[in-house]
Order: structure tokens, then C-alpha cells, then sequence
């Protein structure tokens, strides 16, 4: 039996929510460079790197989605979108800042448990992502090459005690590239089904450097997709310091920006004529996007080789992205009217939950809508079987 099986929704992009035991042995070695989960009374529970203060987090911004079923009146919902993200003042969301883990659904840290959030909102099976975002940018490499093994190790545990309905991505420290080939072939060895990477490469380096040659040549003979996660970063990048005076909602608008650097390395520079089989996966960038941005790469890659003969003569760019692509969408409607340009083959649907852009507890009532103008089959392959095929679930 597969999760094909299973006629209901796959989650292309969900969210672990890393336990106490994910930091456990770090402080003993790498002292307050270490992150640890410290319990503040009455304040909640917090990841906290004693030495980086601006990296400490209130676990429950990690999982504020998980509030909705404790509202009396469900939070408000446009049509074919999710639900608003309520307000910080609401005592719903009070509780969980200030209860801590223990507050929270018991599905968020317990894999054994997280199928019965799974049912309330009508999936089968979620893959998964992590939930604290700084594990791909700690500034002592040693530290995050061990927090990276611990995390993956708990990831295997968490799925095991889902019985399949829980597929984690491992992490890889890709600034050391030998030690991220390792660690490849160590969570291939315990059966992961796909890994994610820092959606920039490390500062002073491109993903087209052959150096990270190894790691595609593996990944691709092991069939295992690469996906970049929104926010998940190696470093904050120079211009995007430089945007810090612009507004917010510019910024929170201009997401996709972060992995268009990636996506011309990845097309233009090399990475995907070398390595022809293996796919790439965008996680919560969206899609509405891809089909203009694709035509305007094409444009700047012919202007460029008129320019330089001697360089790369350009290929199409809406092949390479139909042959080793794919974008996740939660209530993305833009990207549904562009399907017939970027292949609907290359979208998949995930629910975001925990994190507040989640479409839980209500996917399945907002996937109606969505779809309601698209065919069965379309919305069978972008809610479930693009997915199952991507990681031969």
C-alpha cells in the first residue's frame, strides 16, 4: 500500500517543530554558541543561542497556525485563500506564546501524533521542512554540521513514528561541500526521500562552483529532489541589508527575490546541463511569478552571448524548468491561471502548517474553491500526484 492509496491531498511543504532533544549535547561543546530550548516563566519556551540574541525565538511564532481550532469564531477567510492570521493580541494566541511546547498540539513535536492534525484538515501525508531556519546560517561551522545530524536523526524518528505519513527533508551543511556529500550518503543510508539546502549559496560561492559537483552527481543517481526553502538562507545577503529601510509589505511581496540568484545558477550557469535528471524544488516562493520571470531570464541570457559569443549559448529556459523544476503553492490562484505555461506538472500544493500562512485547518475547503474552475485531473496532480511521483512516495 502507498499514499497513492489515499485519494486525499499531499502537503508539498509543511513544518516540523524541533523538540528540546534536536539542541541536545550542543552547549556541552560548543558552549553559548549553541543553540537550547530555555523555558522562561510565564514567557513561554524559547530557542535561544546565548551568543547570537537576535537568533532566539519564542517557539510558538513557529506554530501560531496550530491556534485556530481554540477561537470560538473560526478567523475570518476570503474565498479561496487562508484564514487571516488573527492578532497578536488575541488570547488564543497568548497561550501558546506564554504555555510553551506544552500548550501546543501534541502532532507539532510528536510524529506518532501529527496524523491526527493531518485529518482534521483532510491530508494524507506532509512533507516536511524545518522549523527553525537559522540551522543553515550559524557562524561556527562545526556547530551546525553537528546541529544539522541531530536534526536529521530526529527527522528519521519523527517519520518512522508517523508510519509514512511523514516524509522529512534532510539538511545539509553545503559551506563545507565534502561534509554535506557525507551526510548525503548517510541520510540516503537511512532512507530520506529528499534534502534541503540554503535557497543562497554560502557567501563567496555559487551553487555552480564545480566544488558542489559531488553533492548534484549523488543526489541525482540517488533520485533525490533538492529543494530551497523561503527564508532558509546561508546569509543574509548585501542587498538585501540594503533593503531594511524599505517597506515590510514591499519586502514580504518581493519573497520570491531570494531565489532568483540560485534559479540563474542553477539554468544558466551550468548546474542543470550537467546534471539533466535531477529536479529542484521551490518551497513557498509561490508560482504566479514564473512564467514572466522565465521570459525575461530568456531575454537576458540572449542579450548577454550577443554581447560575449565566448560564453554559454543560451537554451530554453521554460525547458530546463519543465524538466527539473517545481513550485509549491498554498492559495496561489496566479499560478493556477499560468499553468499551461509552466506545466501544471511542475506545481504542487502544501498547506504551510504549522506557520501562519498555513491554509489549516480549512485545506480542503479552500482547495474546493481554488479548483473549481479546473478539471479533476489538475487538481489530482498539483494537490497530490506531482508530489508522489517528485519523491517516489
Amino acid at each position: 500500500m502507498t499514499l497513492l492509496d489515499d485519494p486525499r491531498p499531499i502537503s508539498a511543504d509543511s513544518h516540523a517543530l524541533e523538540g528540546p532533544e534536536v539542541f541536545d549535547g550542543l552547549a556541552e561543546r560548543f558552549g553559548d554558541d549553541a543553540p537550547r530550548v530555555v523555558s522562561k516563566e510565564g514567557r513561554g519556551d524559547f530557542i535561544v543561542v546565548p551568543n547570537i540574541p537576535n537568533r532566539s525565538r519564542n517557539v510558538a511564532f513557529m506554530a501560531l497556525a496550530g491556534t485556530r481550532l481554540d477561537y470560538a469564531t473560526p478567523l475570518p477567510r476570503e474565498h479561496a485563500s487562508k484564514p487571516g492570521a488573527g492578532s497578536i493580541d488575541d488570547p488564543e494566541i497568548q497561550a501558546y506564546i506564554n504555555g510553551g511546547y506544552a500548550a501546543m498540539r501534541p502532532g507539532l513535536t510528536d510524529g506518532a501524533r501529527r496524523p491526527d492534525d493531518q485529518d482534521i484538515d483532510g491530508v494524507s501525508a506532509e512533507i516536511l521542512y524545518p522549523g527553525w531556519f537559522p540551522m543553515f546560517s550559524l557562524p561556527d561551522l562545526d556547530l551546525m554540521v553537528a546541529l544539522q545530524r541531530n536534526y536529521n536523526d530526529w527527522m528519521h524518528g519523527q517519520q518512522v513514528a508517523s508510519k509514512g505519513r511523514l516524509v522529512g527533508l534532510a539538511a545539509l551543511p553545503v559551506q563545507r561541500p565534502e561534509i554535506a556529500v557525507a551526510e548525503l550518503e548517510r541520510v540516503i543510508g537511512l532512507g530520506f526521500k529528499g534534502i534541503v539546502i540554503p535557497s543562497n549559496a554560502p557567501r563567496g560561492r555559487r551553487y555552480s562552483d564545480e566544488e558542489y559537483d559531488p553533492m548534484w552527481a549523488l543526489a541525482e543517481e540517488a533520485g533525490l529532489p533538492v529543494a530551497f526553502h523561503v527564508a532558509c538562507m546561508s546569509h543574509v545577503p548585501d542587498w538585501m541589508k540594503a533593503s531594511k529601510d524599505r517597506d515590510p509589505v514591499t519586502m514580504y511581496a518581493a519573497s520570491p527575490a531570494l531565489i532568483h540568484d540560485t534559479m540563474v545558477e542553477l539554468m544558466v550557469r551550468g548546474v542543470c546541463a550537467k546534471f539533466p535528471n535531477l529536479k529542484f524544488v521551490l518551497a513557498e516562493f509561490n508560482a504566479g511569478w514564473v512564467a514572466h520571470w522565465l521570459d525575461k531570464v530568456q531575454q537576458g541570457w540572449a542579450r548577454e552571448y550577443s554581447k560575449d559569443s565566448s560564453s554559454t549559448p543560451p537554451v530554453d529556459v521554460l525547458d530546463i524548468w519543465k524538466r527539473q523544476f517545481f513550485a509549491t503553492i498554498e492559495d496561489d490562484t496566479a499560478a493556477l491561471q499560468t499553468r499551461d505555461l509552466i506545466g501544471e506538472e511542475t506545481l504542487l500544493w502544501g498547506s504551510d502548517y504549522p506557520h501562519t500562512d498555513s491554509t489549516w485547518p480549512c485545506s480542503t475547503q479552500v482547495l474546493d474553491e481554488m479548483f473549481e474552475d479546473y478539471s479533476p485531473e489538475t487538481r489530482d496532480k498539483i494537490t497530490r500526484t506531482n508530489v508522489a511521483s517528485l519523491y517516489s512516495l
